[in-house]
């Protein structure tokens, strides 16, 4: 989600600490989307058709990659939320080397709030593979990362913005182009941070459906969008859940046909449109969002407790990520000075994960913010991943406390 807005607009932050922040968190300075948009995108209806999972293009990234890692763009057919086939842009990191006889595992990552336009997609940002947090420690053990940009995120389409099915729709066919292209084994993990968080979570409720002939190892998410009636309500008096609750309205009346008027002050609207055109992958674009989403702190909502009305009630209750098959390990990350997912949020998950059966890993981090949740917990989530591929019995922290 917007957790770069939430830490860059915490307190009365200078300019240089913002951007020495974002530095340090290997995020983009860079304006978004700064490759340009291009036919790549575009699909004919008779090119969309076919299996979910399958090719329709892909092309060379001439990004930097590490270990001498390549990077190609892929345009691949998916599920839409009617049953009908879409495309799915994202990007592969494939690592240097002949594969090795036992093949690579997968990693699929699972991004964070970058927009909900098509040009905010991270398979067009210049900087792909810094915002990939633990990238450079994945490619190293040799595993291929499968990285989607999400319905609607280069592709001419609505973005399906906190839509789990979607997401998880998206990552797990992410996950089928990337065995399509190398002939790796089915066995993979997910690993997500803030929406991408929700987005793997999805993913381990519906991999056993939607995907049966993948093998589904574990599942790590950092910060994840859990209770989104309770994160928007307390979010809502914040610069960065203003933001949220904007991109989230307005996608949900476009996807949903949910009624925007009825919830949304009429003065208010121009504001939603111009927030929702912009993305949000650097330090330009947040100072960018400053001004309107100021005006959003003045008119904005006209039903102040809009998620407890319908549809938009039953739409957060559907989107809301439940409880995964108990044989699939979980790894949650969680930092204490998240002032955009509530520790208390993730925790009561964790709680509910363990009650149910699950074995769950929690790295609790007193000190960090949303933004930087990913980040501070990659570490400790590859190892947690090298242990899955490697066929270690799960740790769990259920007991812990």
């Amino acid at each position: 989600m917007a957790g770069r807005i939430a830490d860059a607009e915490r307190g009365p932050y200078l300019l240089f600490r913002a951007l020495a922040a974002l530095c340090v968190a290997g995020i983009w300075l860079g304006s978004a989307g700064a490759l340009a948009q291009s036919s790549f995108y575009r699909v004919s209806p008779r090119e969309i058709a076919g299996r979910p999972g399958t090719l329709i293009r892909q092309e060379p990234l001439g990004l930097r990659a590490p270990f001498g890692a390549s990077v190609v763009r892929v345009l691949y057919r998916s599920t839409g939320l009617h049953g009908e086939p879409i495309p799915v842009s994202g990007a592969i990191i494939i690592p240097a080397g002949p594969m090795p006889p036992q093949g690579r595992p997968i990693v699929a990552w699972a991004h964070p709030t970058t927009g909900v336009e098509p040009r905010c997609a991270p398979s067009l940002a210049m900087f792909l593979i810094q915002q990939i947090q633990g990238v450079r420690d994945m490619v190293q053990r040799g595993y291929i990362v499968a990285a989607t940009d999400y319905p609607g995120l280069g592709t001419p389409e609505t973005h399906p913005y906190l839509v789990g099915e979607s997401e998880a729709r998206a990552v797990l066919d992410s996950v089928r182009v990337a065995r399509e292209l190398t002939g790796a084994p089915p066995r993979f993990v997910v690993w997500g941070h803030s929406q991408g968080g929700q987005a793997v979570l999805f993913t381990g409720m519906m991999a056993t459906t939607y995907a049966p002939e993948l093998d589904l190892v574990g599942v790590a998410a950092a910060a994840p969008a859990t209770d989104l009636a309770t994160l928007l309500a307390d979010d809502i008096n914040t610069n960065g859940g203003r933001n949220l609750t904007a991109m989230t309205l307005w996608s949900w009346s476009r996807i949903f046909n949910a009624p925007i008027d009825r919830v949304v002050d009429p003065a208010a609207m121009p504001v939603v449109d111009r927030l929702a055109g912009e993305c949000i992958e650097s330090i330009y674009d947040i100072l960018r969002r400053r001004g309107p989403t100021g005006l959003l702190s003045q008119t904005f909502l006209s039903v102040k407790d809009f998620y407890r009305t319908e549809p938009w009630r039953g739409l957060m209750t559907k989107n809301t990520p439940g409880l995964l098959p108990p044989h699939i390990p979980v790894f949650l990350a969680q930092g204490g000075a998240d002032q955009l997912v509530s520790p208390t949020v993730t925790q009561n998950y964790m709680k509910r994960l363990c009650a149910a059966g699950s074995k769950v890993k929690w790295v609790f981090m007193p000190t960090v913010g949303h933004g930087f949740a990913g980040r501070n917990s990659a570490s400790a989530a590859v190892q947690w991943i090298a242990d899955r591929f490697a066929g270690q019995s799960p740790p769990s922290d259920c007991n812990r406390g």
